[in-house]
């Protein structure tokens, strides 16, 4: 108990130097309660969502081999209508509906502007029946009634300002058709954000499947007292279990929870790995802390120990206050927690994804995730300097309080931290040497920790030889304070380390995915300089394959020498050696050999255009020995299985088409159905000499009425590659902003403990003549230079993690490497305006002391 109160009134007599500790834990606690709350959020909107759709059993087409639930072709799979009256008359069975879902359209208003979202998620098109009023209502005007008429979703209609009576237009894979809105429909539970047209079971039919009698999937009702489980196998016994995809409500929702929890997963434990960060960041804020205050305290500590306090009790002493200090901001973190999972709700509203407060879902497991991670971090940081709190001697309260203890960091910790970086430096070497990216990734994963831990340890070693050059260059302009500063810098090298420490995890890691980015974006540019031939590429923005009607408008545009489709066709291919695999065919028309140049290691690339020919890849001719001359056995999915020739191999050194097999659209034709072939998800288009900007145009207004698909030039697309990999560096160094942030108040605590530690020195300074100016400006010096530290080593290092992380994806054909030195320079440039922010306030309270009181403090 004597403990405790000792504990609460150091806490509360320096409140002040323990804020920016608190806030430390408070954000980290607040970034993993969030994204918990977040996620939670999403999970719970969707199971409404799914628990609302579902029927007591749904019978659906099965989905071709790939598994893929939109089909290449363009339309989906489908169900005769006898196959519903065969499902009605199963005993067991209230009510058999059939109805018809399409996610392959795009829809567009009057003027020719997509009214589907941005976000990723789908645009579905449907048949409006009863099976829709469990999760829809009519909220205005009327169901559909015939050809002419459409019911749209509310969140779309107020989105884009569509109401009653406006003209709606939706291509499919059959063609276009037009219909005007004649109601609105409201979602009875949360729209995740999709876009919802509905039109009569009919219309659906012939526009959406091309002909009457078909349907998606039959909603069958069980009769009172029919378990799902009984209704099923009934079903199934009726109509054959290999015939359909038969689902209970509960396995239909299961399966859509899975195959939205896998994207929200990833997203759960990214956000999950930068809370880490900032939790590791947060350590050394809070070492640091404690630290100092255990310095300040030397002479109190050593007259506890002087009237009988033993180690034990100074040690529990210090704990308890890290204790208090933990479970304070942990508690604030989980309140601010809630408040950024609503944030995030409210920024995923602006990109499309709609989640609504009514959802907010909070398990009780996420305050106590939250309480007992900022606790023990807080502990963990706090437990050195507890120990060292408790070896100080009772002949220490004879000593001046703030006397730094060690002021260099010992030769063990150095030889430590030497070896360590070594071992990592050794492990970043073998990740550049790998042949295998697999084992590769191991070494480089290896190598950042060990470099990582290896810096940190290091840092008080390394603080003496960079401030010293930096400030030879930052400070020397400056004078004697300029001098001033530099010792203060290096008065104690481990709390300058600890203190740069921070900020370099988070600037290492800002550095080392630039490199990357731009690596990745300069090779992609160099592959597309050196392989692509095509002038032009035509595709969805959404993943869709190109309907008939935007391939013939392609096709007829004026300038053109040539269109090359592209399609993805999946088989089974068995080599001469009896082995057979799962492969996806790149089924293209001759003229592709002219729009890619694609090394070969034996034939030629157009000989694999040849009437049952074929061309495969160099890594898997060399698994399988194949030769050109050999013959492969394919079987087509929906198709008939047949003997191509190898005509051509290709080297795999290159990241375009890498392991692609090419097979022509006129061998595929032969072997798979017209109605099974898939459209072209893109083409390639080539213009005639001297025509590229009239056929650029050309292609344009060809697809004017298509807004879903882009034309890109080369230029184009290279922009459009280097616009997507600086969204996801731009999303990745906001989640890294928190941890830089945190590193920010640790250089603030640094300083304002700092000043309190040499209160007496600068009340002393100031009597021989220093000036508030010049006082403030040391302060702001020593900050700059402790941050232009921190950055140094952190550019580094990961200058150093992101080009050996190139070595590893030239393995995957990513061979350039770019330095974004624009990119580098800036941040170390900003880490200097950090640094200088973060000493405002400290300054500011040096510069305001009272010369005599200071002098006069203990």
């Amino acid at each position: 108990m004597t403990v405790l109160k000792t504990s609460m009134r150091n806490v509360v007599a320096h409140k002040g130097r323990m804020a920016l500790s608190a806030v430390a834990v408070l954000l980290s606690v607040a970034f993993v309660c969030g994204t918990l709350v977040f996620t939670d959020t999403m999970n719970t909107t969707f199971d409404k969502l799914f628990a609302t759709t579902g029927s007591d059993v749904t019978v659906s087409a099965k989905a071709p081999e790939s598994g893929e639930e939109n089909p290449r072709r363009g339309r989906p799979e489908t169900i005769p209508a006898d196959a519903v009256e065969k499902i009605a008359k199963v005993q067991g069975v209230e009510s058999a509906q059939g109805s018809v879902v399409s996610l392959s359209v795009t829809v567009v208003d009057a003027k020719n502007k997509n009214v589907g979202p941005t976000s990723g998620a789908p645009t579905i098109a449907a048949s409006w029946n009863a099976n829709e009023l469990k999760s829809m209502e009519v909220s205005s005007g009327n169901a559909p009634r015939g050809p002419t008429e459409v019911m749209v979703d509310a969140d779309t209609a107020k989105k884009h300002k569509l109401k009653i009576g406006d003209e709606l237009r939706t291509i499919a894979v059959t063609g276009d058709f037009r219909a005007r809105i004649s109601g609105i429909a409201s979602f009875k539970v949360t729209n995740p954000g999709a876009t919802v047209v509905y039109f009569d079971t009919a219309t659906a039919q012939r526009e959406l499947l091309g002909g009457p009698g078909l349907f998606t999937n039959v909603n069958v009702i069980a009769k009172k007292g029919v378990s799902d489980d009984r209704l099923k196998a009934d079903i199934a016994a009726a109509v054959g279990a290999d015939t359909y995809k038969l689902q209970t409500a509960k396995e239909s929702a299961d399966q859509s929870r899975k195959d939205v929890g896998a994207f929200l997963d990833v997203m759960k434990w990214v956000m999950l790995g930068f809370a880490f960060i900032a939790f590791l960041v947060g350590i050394f804020l809070i070492f640091n802390t404690f630290s100092m205050l255990v310095a300040q305290r030397t002479r109190e500590i050593g007259l506890m120990r002087a009237i009988g306090s033993d180690r034990g009790q100074i040690n529990r002493a210090v704990l308890t206050e890290a204790l208090l200090l933990g479970v304070f901001g942990s508690v604030l973190g989980v309140g601010a927690g809630v408040g950024l999972a609503v944030l995030l709700m409210k920024l995923m509203g602006q990109m499309g994804m709609n989640l609504s407060t009514a959802d907010l879902t909070v398990k009780w497991t996420t305050p106590v995730v939250g309480l007992l991670l900022g606790t023990v971090v807080t502990l963990v940081a706090a437990y050195v300097p507890a120990r060292r709190a408790g070896k100080v001697s009772p002949m220490a309260a004879l000593r001046d309080a703030g006397t730094p203890g060690d002021r260099k960091a010992g030769v063990v910790r150095a030889v430590l931290g030497l070896v360590l970086t070594g071992l990592g430096g050794g492990c970043l070497y073998l990740t550049a040497q790998a042949e295998k990216a697999g084992a590769g990734s191991l070494w480089l994963g290896l190598g950042i920790v060990l470099t990582l831990i290896g810096f940190i340890v290091i840092g008080p070693l390394l603080a003496g030889g960079v401030v010293r050059v930096l400030s030879g260059v930052v400070l020397r302009p400056f004078g004697s304070v300029g001098r001033l500063a530099e010792r203060n810098a290096l008065r104690n090298p481990r709390r300058t380390g600890a203190t740069a420490a921070a900020l370099m995890i988070g600037l290492a890691l800002v550095a080392c995915l630039s490199v990357v980015g731009s690596s990745m974006v300069a090779s992609a540019t160099e592959e597309l300089d050196r392989s692509v031939g095509a002038d032009f590429m035509i595709q969805s923005q959404n993943g869709q394959p190109l309907m008939p009607q935007a391939e013939q408008a392609v096709r007829g545009a004026a300038g053109l020498d040539h269109v090359t489709a592209y399609r993805g066709l999946d088989a089974k291919v068995t080599a001469p050696d009896g082995s057979t695999t799962d492969q996806s065919l790149s089924v293209t028309d001759p003229t592709y050999a002219k729009d890619v140049r694609r090394k070969m290691t034996a034939g030629q690339h157009a000989d694999a255009y040849a009437p049952n020919s074929m061309a495969v890849g160099s890594i898997y001719a060399a698994a399988h020995h194949v030769k050109v001359g050999d013959e492969l056995t394919v079987a087509f999915a929906e198709g008939r299985t047949a003997k191509l020739k190898v005509a051509a191999i290709t080297t795999d050194d290159g990241s375009l088409d890498k392991e692609a097999m090419y097979v022509s659209t006129q061998t595929a034709e032969a072997n798979v159905p017209a109605d099974r072939m898939p459209r072209p998800f893109m083409l390639l288009a080539k213009a005639r000499g001297g025509q590229a900007d009239a056929a650029y145009t050309a292609l344009k207004d060809a697809l004017e009425a298509y807004p879903q698909y882009r034309v890109l030039d080369q230029t184009d697309y290279k922009e459009a590659l280097k616009d997507q990999v600086g969204q996801l560096l731009n999303m990745v160094y906001g989640l890294l902003g928190l941890a830089i942030i945190v590193a920010v108040l640790g250089v603030v605590n640094t300083l304002a403990l700092s000043v309190v530690e040499r209160t007496r020195e600068i009340g002393l300074m100031r009597a021989i003549g220093l000036s508030r100016r010049q006082l403030r400006r040391m302060i702001r010096l020593e900050s700059v230079v402790i941050a232009l530290f921190g950055a140094l080593l952190g550019l580094g290092l990961g200058m150093a993690w992101g080009a050996t992380a190139q070595q590893l994806l030239a393995l995957e054909g990513m061979k350039v490497l770019q330095i974004p030195w624009p990119t580098i320079g800036g941040v170390f440039a900003a880490s200097a305006l950090v640094g200088l922010l973060a000493a405002l306030v400290p300054a500011f309270r040096a510069g305001r002391m009272n010369v005599l009181n200071a002098i006069a403090s203990e």
